[in-house]
């Protein structure tokens, strides 16, 4: 299947399942139909199995196990929690992930699963079994078509999903490793505490606002790009300021006559941009031209992985600078728990507003 058929495949697979899902009635059918229309299985009897037993102090039942990438399946009815834990049969409360690793650990070693999956048909939770206490990737079954991608080693035996995503992060952390070095090389005194502090922050911002401007946060594609290259090397660092400046600032209490290319940029609350004493340096010719076409125009940062692009920023830089700048690796989980109230769910709670004014509207 070709990306725009796989991409129609999962949207409309998406908005088959929208609002809907019985664990004991519908969890096969819905895992049947993923992997064939989505994903091209074809011989899906012999591909994926389901209510294997398993043996406990009783007989217990794996929702779908699929032998050939090991992924063990634990399904849920739609709309329940899949991090609260669930009072099983024998008296113990134990989470759907906490559930599917029991199951797991009474499998032979050779059958163990690579991947668990927790679904309540809404959202997929993914656990990756080599980082037994890593936090788990997180995809809504309303943001399939552009993620499905994302599901591929559920049927890709060789998981070059995983491999591609750590090449694309990697690729980012080595742009960020020469962006941290050029802009470490004009600071007056780059060892001292405060310098590697302000470099540190320096390089959140601006990766923040790279991967914004990709990822729709920003509301347009290209926004940071386009508004930085407006400035000649001797005028960034300015406009670096007076662009975090306004980013830390609510619309109601910025300059009404502030220009557009500035006041088209939302707010960001969470301190991000908050006006610590920090040190920026003057920009040279090398900044520009990182930030501007490696940084920006030749790469999208919304194709990383944020778990494994976390790992390589963190590696990236000095152990003592992370240290004294107090940088550290964010999973999914909280980056949305930050992300999510700053922009989306704003945007959500809009969008059903307007939903609701249509079916008003559209009543007799």
């Amino acid at each position: 299947m070709t990306d725009t058929q796989q991409r129609a495949a999962a949207k409309a697979f998406a908005k088959n399942w929208k609002d809907r899902g019985y664990e004991k009635g519908d969890s096969q059918i819905f895992w049947v139909e993923l992997l064939t229309t989505v994903f091209g299985v074809t011989e899906i009897s012999q591909f994926i199995s389901f209510e294997d037993q398993v043996h406990l102090d009783h007989t217990s039942f794996i929702d779908g196990y699929i032998e050939k990438t090991h992924v063990m399946i634990e399904q849920k009815s739609i709309n329940k929690s899949l991090t609260a834990a669930i009072r099983q049969s024998d008296g113990s409360m134990l989470t759907p992930f906490e559930q599917a690793k029991r199951y797991s650990s009474e499998l032979p070693y050779s059958k163990r699963p690579r991947w668990i999956v927790t679904s309540n048909f809404q959202s997929f939770y993914i656990y990756d079994m080599e980082k037994p206490g890593g936090d788990p990737e997180i995809i809504q079954l309303e943001d399939l078509e552009k993620e499905y991608y994302r599901l591929q080693f559920l049927v890709d035996e060789g998981n070059t999903n995983l491999q591609r995503e750590m090449e694309v992060s990697i690729a980012a952390g080595e742009i960020v490793g020469l962006l941290y070095d050029a802009l470490a090389k004009q600071y007056v005194d780059p060892t001292t505490e405060r310098a590697m502090k302000s470099l540190n922050i320096l390089c959140v911002r601006i990766v923040f606002c790279l991967y914004a401007e990709d990822a729709g946060i920003f509301g347009q594609h290209g926004m940071f790009h386009d508004y930085l290259e407006e400035f000649d090397t001797k005028h960034m660092r300015k406009a670096v300021i007076e662009l975090f400046q306004v980013l830390d600032t609510k619309p109601e209490a910025r300059d009404p006559y502030m220009e557009e290319s500035l006041a088209q940029f939302p707010y960001v609350n969470g301190g991000l941009f908050a006006n610590e004493d920090i040190e920026i340096p003057q920009f040279t010719d090398e900044i520009r031209n990182l930030l501007l076409e490696n940084a920006s125009a030749d790469f999208d940062w919304s194709e990383i992985s944020p778990t494994i692009f976390g790992a390589v920023f963190e590696s990236t830089l000095n152990p003592e600078t992370r240290r004294s700048g107090g940088m550290h690796y964010t999973s999914i989980e909280n980056i949305h728990k930050v992300i999510d109230p700053l922009f989306l769910d704003d945007l959500k709670n809009e969008l059903k507003e307007m939903e609701t004014v249509s079916k008003v509207a559209e009543s007799p």
